[in-house]
Formats: C-alpha cells, sequence, structure tokens
C-alpha cells in the first residue's frame, strides 16, 4: 500500500492542520485519505441525499469510504465545526463504515443506508464527544441516548462503545416488516426502526457506498487490517488527546462469512474420498488386460500365443478405488426452545439445503427441545427445507440435547449441524463431526464439544 499522500490545497487543508496540531497521530489519519472539493453546481457528483428537497439536509461534507467530497458550504462554517466534520468523516473511512455496509447488504440483500448511517454516526459521534476543541453539529446523534431511546438500555459512552459494533446495532434497530411481493422495495418500520430513524434529526446522509467500487474480497480484509492497525497505532500515541474516546468495538476487523466457513466444514465432511478396492482392478490392469509383454520380476512365466514375440507374463493383482460410501448423510438438529431470528433461519436452512444438493448429500431434519419432535426426510426437488421450517415456533423452553443427538446418531450421519443457543446439556456425543451453529446474541456460550459457528 502506498504512503499517506499530502492533503493539498482543498477547503479541509484547515481543519486537517487543526486536527494534527491537537490530536497529531489520530489526527494525521486524515492524511491517509483522498480530499476533493466539489464545484458550487455540482449535486449529481455529490450524490444529492435531499429526499424531502430541503436544502437544510445538504451535509458539508461526505465520505464514499476512500474520498472525502467537501460542498463549497464546508468553507463557511467555523473551524472547530470543520474539525469536527473533518474527523468525523476520517472516523467513518477509518472504521471502513462504507465498505461495511455493502458488505452487510450482500449478505442480508436489504440494507436500509439512512438506518445504517444513523447507527454509524451514533457510533462515530460518541467516540469524538470528548473532545473540546471541536464541535460536531448540533442535531449529532449519540450512542448512549439512541440505546435509552430505542431499546430502553441505559449505559453511559464508554461501555456503550466497548460493546455495540455496527453491524449489531444496525441489526438490532432494523425491526422493518418483511417486504411484501407487490412491493418488494418497501419495507415498513417497526417501533425500533421508526425511533431510530426519527433519531437521526435532519436525515442527513454523509455516507455514500460506491458499489462498484469494492474490491476483491482478500483486498477488503487486509484493508481492514491495515485501518485496524493504524487507529490502535495512533490512539497509543495520542493518548488521552485521541479523537477515539476509548478502543472501540467497531474496530474493523478481518470476517470470514460464516456461510463460508459453513460450506468450507459441510465439503470437508461430507468429501467422497476415494479408499482402495480389492473387489475391483484398476483401470491400468484392465487397459492391459492383466498381462504385459517382457512381464515383471518374480512373476510366473506364461507360454506366448503362436510362438513368436517376446513372452506373455501375467501382472500382479492392481486393486482399484471405490467411493468410502455411497451416499454422504447431513443431519440438521433444529433446537425450537431457543430464540433464534426467522430471517436468519431461513437463510440457514437455504444455505444448508443448497450444500446438501450440490454434495448429493442424503439430508435428514430433527426438530425438538428436550425430546424429538419431529424427523422430516428431505428430497431434493421437493419441498425446500426453508419452507418446512417457516411454521416452527420458539417457545424458549428447556433444552436436553442429547434426544435429539440420539436420534441424529440412528440415521449413522458424516456430520450433524445443530442450529442453537446452545442453552441445555449434551450427554451423547456421536461418533462424527458435529458443528454448532448459534445466533451472534449466543456467541459466548460454550460449546460442549465439537465446533462453534456464529451466526454474524
Amino acid at each position: 500500500m502506498s504512503g499517506p499522500v499530502p492533503p493539498g490545497d482543498h477547503r479541509g487543508t484547515r481543519a486537517i492542520q487543526r486536527l494534527v496540531e491537537y490530536a497529531p497521530s489520530t489526527g494525521g489519519l486524515a492524511l491517509w485519505v483522498r480530499h476533493r472539493d466539489l464545484p458550487a453546481d455540482d449535486d449529481a457528483a455529490a450524490g444529492d441525499d435531499r429526499s424531502d428537497g430541503d436544502p437544510a439536509n445538504d451535509t458539508p461534507v461526505w465520505t464514499d469510504g476512500q474520498t472525502l467530497h467537501y460542498r463549497p458550504a464546508f468553507a463557511a462554517l467555523p473551524l472547530a465545526e470543520q474539525a469536527g466534520w473533518v474527523a468525523h468523516q476520517v472516523l467513518h473511512i477509518a472504521l471502513r463504515h462504507p465498505q461495511r455496509y455493502l458488505q452487510l447488504q450482500q449478505r442480508l440483500g436489504d440494507v436500509d443506508l439512512r438506518l445504517f448511517n444513523t447507527c454509524a454516526d451514533a457510533i462515530v459521534n460518541s467516540a469524538l464527544s470528548h473532545l473540546g476543541w471541536l464541535r460536531l453539529p448540533e442535531d449529532a446523534v449519540r450512542l448512549p441516548p439512541l440505546l435509552a431511546a430505542t431499546l430502553a438500555i441505559d449505559q453511559d459512552t464508554e461501555t456503550a462503545l466497548a460493546q455495540w459494533d455496527l453491524e449489531r446495532l444496525y441489526r438490532t434497530m432494523d425491526d422493518r416488516e418483511a417486504a411484501s411481493r407487490t412491493a418488494p422495495s418497501r419495507r415498513r418500520d417497526g417501533p425500533r426502526a421508526a425511533r431510530t430513524r426519527a433519531f437521526g434529526g435532519s436525515g442527513r446522509q454523509d455516507l455514500r457506498p460506491q458499489p462498484g467500487a469494492q474490491a476483491a474480497p482478500e483486498v477488503e480484509s487486509e484493508q481492514a487490517r491495515d485501518w485496524s492497525e493504524r487507529l490502535q497505532r495512533a490512539h497509543a500515541g495520542d493518548g488521552a488527546h485521541s479523537l477515539l474516546r476509548l478502543l472501540l468495538a467497531d474496530l474493523p476487523r478481518s470476517h470470514t462469512p460464516w456461510e463460508q466457513v459453513l460450506r468450507t466444514q459441510v465439503a470437508r465432511a461430507l468429501a467422497q474420498e476415494p479408499d482402495v478396492s480389492w473387489s475391483r482392478p484398476s483401470r491400468s490392469y484392465l487397459a492391459n488386460q492383466g498381462r504385459i509383454r517382457g512381464g515383471c520380476p518374480g512373476t510366473p512365466r506364461q507360454p506366448s500365443r503362436g510362438g513368436a514375440g517376446s513372452p506373455v507374463r501375467r501382472m500382479p493383482w492392481e486393486p482399484g478405488r471405490s467411493a468410502t460410501r455411497p451416499v454422504p448423510r447431513l443431519v440438521l438438529v433444529v433446537d425450537v426452545s431457543g430464540s433464534i431470528d426467522d430471517a436468519l433461519m431461513q437463510r440457514f436452512a437455504r444455505e444448508i439445503e443448497a450444500l446438501a444438493r450440490r454434495l448429493a448429500a442424503g439430508l435428514v431434519l430433527v426438530i425438538g427441545d428436550d425430546h424429538v419432535q419431529q424427523v422430516l426426510q428431505h428430497r431434493p426437488g421437493r419441498t425446500p427445507v426453508a419452507d418446512l421450517l417457516k411454521g416452527l415456533r420458539f417457545d424458549g423452553g428447556g433444552t436436553d440435547f442429547t434426544p435429539l443427538l440420539a436420534e441424529a446418531a440412528n440415521h449413522r450421519p458424516d456430520l450433524v449441524v445443530v442450529l442453537t443457543d446452545l442453552d441445555g446439556p449434551a450427554g451423547l456425543r456421536p461418533a462424527c463431526p458435529v458443528l454448532w451453529a448459534v445466533p451472534e446474541a449466543h456467541a459466548a456460550a460454550p460449546a460442549p464439544f465439537g465446533r462453534k459457528l456464529v451466526l454474524a
């Protein structure tokens, strides 16, 4: 990666100088991003965000994740407010908020940018709220008041910043109704989404992700790691003068989607590994019809046919190879005593079905809590797994994994996947590998054995 780019002569130069003066290390992060002045009539290039036509909703500076774009109105702001805007946008870039919006959109399909922007602003503004030498807008949303008004959670700034990352905050606030077939792009706000949207104040939208600008996944992962290291070094260098109130839970991190981890684990467990078979000859043995001219040392000599040419000797028996099992088997155990979001369960079910179809594996569903309630044999081309699980009710009662795992073991599976919150005993360990798929809210719960996969 190339080194820092000098700020040059643009509308944000004075604000950057102020950042570097008061917070040399974290303020210097502004030198790692690009800066661009927008002409007065360049509303289209600025990505106009005035959904209601109100000029008051214009933001003086916005970012696409790589560059800070300054509107002419930025130059008229007081220097302390300019510094607040630039510090705000630099943290958006350093925390990779626009890129994370695009990544979340790839995983969920529909992400409300305005809600996402409000959640990102709450984290960034709270991280900057301890600094007296810069000024944030009067209506700047902050994390503790947002949590109190929306979720009735009373936390101070330090506790909230240490616990909430952007993806978790957004998913908690986004309780919009499911999209209808007649209007798939319009989803009515639930109570949390409505309160978050109202809490966003004037609705300034300073995050403008550019879908076509996404890098390859390995490049995105490397960039996230680079920014995380820069933030940590800069924060340590500035100490109490850092732009960051404390090291956030929202620090960018390399993230492997749970879908990719699930595919790897299932494919590894269900792969058809060939084994030696003494009941069938190898292809080379068949191709030579079990004989070769000139023979092999130590093998009995066979008379040649017709008495002419080299003698023909019989080859040693060469075994062939065959699959270790006729059809790999996968058992999905669904714990209905926990609290699993319906949308997450549907995504998980579709992923499992696609894997079973791709690997030509038999799929059995075991559903229950402290006892087995249903056992379903899934046949490819029939009712989708997501539809089979659509009517399940999660009652929040007790769980005992022992009878569920015993039923799973009866089907002699090559892999057992358990969708659960991990709240309950497991008195039986199957002979095959077990993968515990756990919602993010229960990520801290320990798995009794096997591997845990957090569905984050």
